[in-house]
C-alpha cells in the first residue's frame, strides 16, 4: 500500500505521515528530505539557486524515483506537489491520496514560526500578508487537493480516523 498525504504546508502531514507509517508497518518518507538528500543541499538552496521552476521538475522527479523504489509506503509530499508536472494523477494510480484539510487560522499559528524557513512563505513579513498568501496559495491548489480520494480534517485526523476511511473507501471501492 502506498498512502500520500497531501495539503498545505503546517497540515501535519511529516508528523501524522510518520505515525501511520508506524500503525501500517510501512516506511515513511518525506518528500522534501528526499529531495534534499538526493540534491546534497536545502529546499531555500534549491530555490535561490535554480528557482522554483527547476525545484518544481526535480520534485516530480523524486516523487517518480521514490514511487519506484518503495512498493509500500506512507509518503508525506511537499505542499505543492500535487500541483505540478502531472504528480496528482501520479499519486492517483499509484496509491491513496489523503488530503489534511487544516482551517487557514490553524495553519497560520502552525507556520508563522517557521515561515522563514520555507522558500514560498520566507519572503512574507507580517501576519496579515502571511494570512493572504496561505489563503491565496489554498485558492490555486485546492482544485488539485479536492482530487483525493480521502480527506481528513484538521484535529480529526488521527491515526484511527485515517485507518477508518482507509477501510471504509476499500470496501466501498
Amino acid at each position: 500500500m502506498r498512502l500520500y498525504l497531501i495539503g498545505m504546508p503546517g497540515a501535519g502531514k511529516t508528523t501524522l505521515g510518520r505515525a501511520l507509517a508506524a500503525a501500517y508497518e510501512l516506511p515513511f518518507r518525506d518528500l522534501d528530505e528526499e529531495i534534499v538528500a538526493r540534491e546534497q543541499r536545502s529546499i531555500a538552496d534549491i530555490f535561490a539557486a535554480e528557482g522554483e521552476a527547476y525545484f518544481r521538475q526535480r520534485e516530480a522527479a523524486v516523487l517518480r524515483e521514490v514511487v519506484a523504489e518503495l512498493p509500500g509506503v506512507v509518503l508525506a509530499t511537499g505542499g505543492g506537489t500535487p500541483c505540478f508536472h502531472a504528480n496528482m494523477d501520479l499519486l492517483l494510480q499509484t496509491g491513496y491520496p489523503l488530503y489534511l484539510e487544516v482551517p487557514i487560522e490553524e495553519l497560520l499559528q502552525r507556520v508563522q514560526r517557521a515561515a522563514g524557513s520555507r522558500p514560498l512563505l520566507a519572503q512574507v513579513d507580517s501576519p496579515q500578508a502571511l494570512e493572504t498568501r496561505l489563503r491565496e496559495t489554498l485558492a490555486a491548489r485546492e482544485q488539485f487537493y479536492s482530487r483525493a480520494p480521502l480527506r481528513c480534517s484538521g484535529s480529526a485526523c488521527t491515526v484511527a480516523a485515517v485507518q477508518q476511511l482507509l477501510h471504509q473507501y476499500r470496501v466501498s471501492g
